[in-house]
């Protein structure tokens, strides 16, 4: 995963509540088993004027020229609700967001995130309605996550997000390779704990 240590962004207001990951990504968009090629599908049933078509509506958020290259979308409560299909957050990752800023998340939608290298910041509704005004002058928005601050003008919105899912975002590290960093300390047990119940370790 790349890592995610700070951020500046125009930040992109989507703030309904219980946006869920069938309108991420509609299911008929799921066209690969893999990470790749989710992108065009992301909100297909409000990016497009046609479901199953790529005539653009001008009136969605995402299609406005201020969001061309944001990588910090803002959404409302619930956000990630529903199935708990990954190719939601693979496609929000494709598209090019690392940052999804709402004031809850759908538990399973956050991990995933996290394990995508998407940050799933939880602030205030009050905080993210502050931020989304910012979007139409072009105020930039900073994340610092060695702070877990968010940062807009003057405007310092502090977060909290837990250890582990902090250190992967920051080193871009997935959770087998956090494993694999206490292998000296696996290997280990394993020599201790045979040498005191071989029979556990016998072959068939």
């Amino acid at each position: 995963m790349t890592p995610l240590v700070t951020l500046e962004s125009r930040a992109v207001p989507l703030l309904r509540d219980n946006i869920d990951t069938d309108a991420i990504i509609p299911s008929r968009e799921m066209r690969s088993v893999s990470k790749d090629g989710l992108a065009d599908g992301l909100f297909a049933g409000w990016r497009y004027t046609a479901i199953g078509g790529r005539e653009i509506d001008p009136t969605f958020v995402l299609n406005q020229p201020e969001s061309k290259g944001a990588q910090i979308l803002l959404g409302g409560s619930n956000f990630g609700c529903g199935s708990s299909r990954e190719h939601a957050v693979w496609a929000l990752a494709e598209y090019g967001f690392r940052v999804v800023i709402a004031p809850s998340f759908s538990p399973i939608f956050q991990g995933n995130c996290i394990r995508n290298g998407i940050a799933p910041i939880v602030l205030p509704r009050e905080a993210v309605e502050q931020i989304a005004a910012g979007f139409a002058d072009g105020t930039p928005v900073t994340i610092d996550m060695p702070s877990c601050e968010v940062r807009m003008g003057l405007a310092v919105f502090p977060f909290s997000m837990e250890d582990e899912a902090r250190t992967m975002l920051i080193e871009g590290a997935d959770a087998i390779e956090l494993t694999l960093r206490h292998r000296a300390e696996i290997e280990g047990f394993f020599a201790r704990d045979a040498a005191v119940r071989p029979w556990i370790y016998l072959a068939d």
